[in-house]
């Protein structure tokens, strides 16, 4: 009776490991996929979250790849989810999984215990995770590429290896078609507190004593700390200025959003909702700002001021880097000082312009993506010049552009075999050795 039993699990046993492989395969790659995603669809948060870890290690030299990284990071993690999820690169990829958890897995672990930057933005803003949850994400993310590399190979992929770079190609196209989009115009999900329909309303903020934001200066860049992170000067940190740290940033409600901006140090927000009409030039890093910049901007602020509109600048910069603005530009509009996160979350680029109805998020966009015709034709509403942006169905025609290659790429791959049966046959002697002469396995591991 025991042998029978010990018959009946071996042969259950294959069953149970390519049961075991295809879950961990789903896991393990969905978590990449989702991940590379959400920062494919938001370059520009993508980009602020490499530069604050940049920063917080002390390598201030490398912020200017920051932007690189923002594009080849999703690249990276979109590719790799793909190739485990559909059994491609059944040894590269886990290694390759296993490589960037090498990386990730101190790093998480010192922000863990250090909470030296508070959210790791592995899902940008679509999931924010605790630095704990995000090391045992990585933990289990190791456990499972181990897991892949050790017995992934036995379970056969969804394509051969002679299209698998095929996959890599067409999902790096498509990871570049989702950011370069959200880069140049904004992003087509937002995860953000200030979409579109978002009632912003004037609260003003609570502020403790020690509530404050400490700005020092070192070899031309500038951070921000706080009271207990604040840098010892005699590592070449020049203090430059505080700020009152906002606190109150929640929604208050479902659809509304609290603002804070102030003018001169006095709270503004009720001036800024008050007309019916507002459009907001949104400077999250004034000095980076191209002059070159400023004959679109006045144009549009001509344009608006024609349709009644009010225009208001918001920025996180300085009073005298305001007033050499003001000086170059020629602007003579109000500039309104709101923190520096609030401008970065209420829409992406730097300059970037958000159009209020009253006190509603109705469109907004990079400067750079408005079209020169939609600036100087006068039969063009401002309160419209969002109408041409579709990012709902511009990311469902991506989407089903990459599922259609990807299912060319199985067709051509995979329709021969349903024709070997018949070559097989035909080609097939009679005779008694006849049964053995195409027994052989194909080669599909790599």
């Amino acid at each position: 009776m025991s042998s029978n039993q010990n018959n009946s699990d071996t042969n259950q046993q294959p069953w149970v490991l390519t049961i075991v492989v295809l879950l961990m395969r789903l896991v393990v790659g969905g978590v990449f996929v989702f991940s590379g995603f959400v920062k494919a669809i938001d370059p520009w948060g993508t980009c602020y979250k490499v530069t604050e870890y940049l920063l917080t290690l002390g390598w201030e030299s490398m912020v200017g790849l920051a932007l690189v990284g923002a594009f080849a990071l999703p690249a990276i993690e979109l590719i790799l989810g793909v190739a485990i999820v559909v059994g491609a690169y059944r040894r590269s990829a886990p290694i390759g999984v296993l490589l960037m958890m090498a990386v990730m897995l101190p790093i998480t672990l010192w922000l863990a215990t250090t909470n030296a930057v508070p959210d790791c933005g592995c899902f940008g803003d679509a999931w924010v995770l605790t630095n704990w949850a995000t090391f045992g994400k990585n933990v289990l993310l190791t456990m499972g590429a181990l897991f892949l590399l050790a017995f992934g190979r036995k379970v056969p992929g969804v394509f051969g290896p002679a299209v698998q770079w095929m996959v890599v190609a067409a999902t790096f196209v498509a990871t570049m078609a989702i950011a370069l989009p959200g880069y140049f115009t904004q992003p087509m999900i937002d995860y953000r507190p200030y979409k579109l329909g978002t009632r912003l309303v004037s609260v003003q903020p609570s502020v403790s004593d020690n509530d404050y934001i400490f700005i020092y200066e070192k070899d031309g860049q500038r951070r921000e700390f706080s009271i207990d992170s604040v840098p010892d000067e005699d590592d070449g940190w020049t203090f430059v200025a505080r700020r009152e740290a906002k606190r109150d940033v929640m929604p208050l409600q479902d659809g509304t959003r609290a603002i804070a901006v102030t003018d001169h140090g006095t709270d503004a927000a009720d001036e800024l909702l008050e007309p019916d009409s507002v459009l907001l030039l949104l400077f999250p890093d004034l000095p980076q700002v191209s002059i070159a910049t400023t004959f679109v901007i006045n144009e549009l602020v001509d344009k608006a001021r024609e349709q009644h509109a009010a225009v208001f600048a918001l920025t996180s910069a300085t009073d005298a880097q305001m007033a050499e603005w003001t000086d170059i530009s020629m602007a003579d509009y109000p500039m309104l000082v709101a923190d520096d996160s609030d401008i970065k979350m209420m829409a992406r680029g730097n300059p970037a312009v958000v159009f209020l109805h009253g006190d509603t998020v109705v469109w907004k966009r990079t400067l750079g993506s408005i079209s020169a015709q939609s600036l100087h034709d006068p039969d063009v509403d401002i309160s419209r010049m969002g109408d041409d942006l579709q990012p709902g169905l511009q990311l469902k025609r991506i989407a089903l552009g990459y599922a259609l290659a990807l299912l060319l790429i199985l067709v051509l791959n995979r329709t021969h075999l349903l024709f070997r049966p018949l070559f097989t046959r035909k080609a097939r002697k009679p005779g008694p050795s006849s049964d053995s002469s195409d027994s052989s396995p194909t080669n599909d591991n790599e």
